[in-house]
């Protein structure tokens, strides 16, 4: 039994630990491809337009190649439910990635990375307002510490930026809100958008709606003017730059895609896991690449955040097993059949306890 249940878990470990190589190669590349990309083609908004078409076209792509293997038409919707029901979804998160991609122009990867982090604020905020969570002691624990890590790790940075560091602070504030909308989606079985390429398919159009307003105020003049694109001297420059926009959208969509399988093949609890370890990741080669420079004090409020991360990880596993025992409970009440089963294989297990009891004496 023990070396069966060791092999189960051995097994699964083998099963994770390429889908977690995978995440982290799209997540830890994309986070430093917007860094290093922002310091040649300063037009964020831009880049995430650019990026959600690319997206939106692989997946279509994805959708049409699992129709022709399936023989299944996907799950559409229409342009009245999309506008009513994914609109609120789709504008926060494209002003979360595209306030995202702003914030690079001004913040380092070790700060950015810092202050993302605490977009779980923000989640767990909105997942009380919309009742997806119950309010406890132990989640007001959690607040602190990623709050207080937040102030630490911020507080006299050598490298501080205020605009920087306030952008990532609304894209994080927006992420609250676009992960409980996505989760909320998700949910309603009635739109069929529990696969995540159906979810990006349906939402792309809409984040690009949603942000280009955005793109025209602060950046339409700027790169009508700019050699960037429209005044370039050289093809060559023109076709680098859209090998580099071509690179960005296929590590979002691939970041997407990776995030889909690790949750469908493991399980979101893995995902959380995988991503505070992601972050000591992206730290460690931010300082060794990058040159960002944390003190002392940086690296406390850092291993406070995290603590209050897994703290946070530990209470949603605490609390899945809870309502697995408690499914498992109500499905055994609710057949007379198995509840007997249970009942005579408890019975016949305190027998067996009394006839050994003697022997044991």
């Amino acid at each position: 039994m023990a070396a069966g249940a060791g092999g189960a878990a051995l097994g699964r470990a083998a099963l994770a630990a390429p889908l977690v190589l995978l995440y982290y190669g799209f997540s830890i590349g994309i986070t430093f491809y917007n860094k290093w990309l922002m310091k040649s083609f300063p037009f964020p908004l831009l880049v995430t337009l650019l990026h959600l078409l690319l997206i939106f076209g692989l997946s279509a792509l994805a959708r049409a190649l699992a129709r022709c293997r399936s023989g299944r038409p996907p799950a559409a919707l229409s342009w009245a439910d999309c506008l009513r029901r994914a609109a609120p979804a789709a504008l926060s998160t494209s002003l979360d990635i595209g306030l995202s991609n702003w914030s690079f122009l001004y913040v380092t990867v070790s700060l950015y990375t810092m202050t993302k982090s605490s977009a779980i604020l923000f989640i767990l905020l909105f997942s009380l307002l919309f009742k997806l969570e119950e309010l406890r002691v132990a989640l007001l624990v959690v607040v602190l510490l990623i709050a207080g890590g937040l102030f630490m790790f911020t507080y006299k940075s050598t490298q501080f930026n205020a605009q920087g560091f306030v952008l990532v602070l609304c894209a994080s504030f927006l992420g609250g809100i676009r992960w409980t909308l996505t989760q909320i989606l998700m949910q309603k079985a009635e739109l069929g958008l529990q696969n995540p390429i159906d979810i990006m398919f349906h939402l792309q159009p809409l984040m690009f709606l949603g942000l280009f307003p955005l793109f025209a105020v602060f950046e339409g003049l700027p790169l009508s003017v700019s050699e960037k694109l429209f005044r370039f001297h050289e093809a060559g420059m023109l076709f680098s730059l859209v090998g580099k926009l071509f690179l960005g959208g296929i590590l979002a969509f691939g970041l997407g895609f990776s995030e889909f399988l690790l949750v469908s093949r493991t399980s979101s609890l893995t995902l959380s896991i995988a991503g505070i370890f992601k972050e000591i990741c992206i730290l460690f080669l931010a300082t060794r690449l990058l040159g960002d420079h944390l003190s002392l004090l940086n690296w406390l409020g850092f291993a406070v955040c995290l603590a209050g991360i897994s703290l946070h990880v530990i209470l949603k596993a605490m609390n899945s097993k809870g309502e697995k025992a408690l499914k498992l409970h109500k499905e055994a009440s609710s057949n007379p059949d198995l509840e007997l089963l249970l009942h005579h294989t408890e019975h016949g297990e305190e027998e067996e306890e009394d006839v050994e009891t003697p022997q044991q004496h």
